[in-house]
């Protein structure tokens, strides 16, 4: 199984054609969200636009540092 992890505008924009590519062959992957950007217009006009799937996992990782905002995801993706 494949995991796409992302959590930021730019990783939405840049995983678009990937996960679009896997969803079209039916490979199978989980997605998951760091959730560090997280208000509609940052992150979920750009699910909706490029017609991404939900994630099947959130981090809830909000703001903060960056090595607060790493240590998180590294803790809860762990899980």
């Amino acid at each position: 199984m494949i995991s796409i992890l992302l959590g930021t505008r730019p990783e939405i924009i840049k995983l678009a054609p990937v996960i679009q590519s896997f969803s079209q062959r039916k490979r199978s992957f989980i997605l998951i969200h760091s959730n560090q950007h997280y208000s509609e217009n940052m992150d979920r006009v750009f699910f909706t636009n490029l017609g991404l799937p939900s994630p099947d996992y959130n981090l809830q990782v909000g703001s903060g540092t960056h090595g607060i905002q790493t240590g998180k995801v590294l803790e809860r993706v762990e899980r």
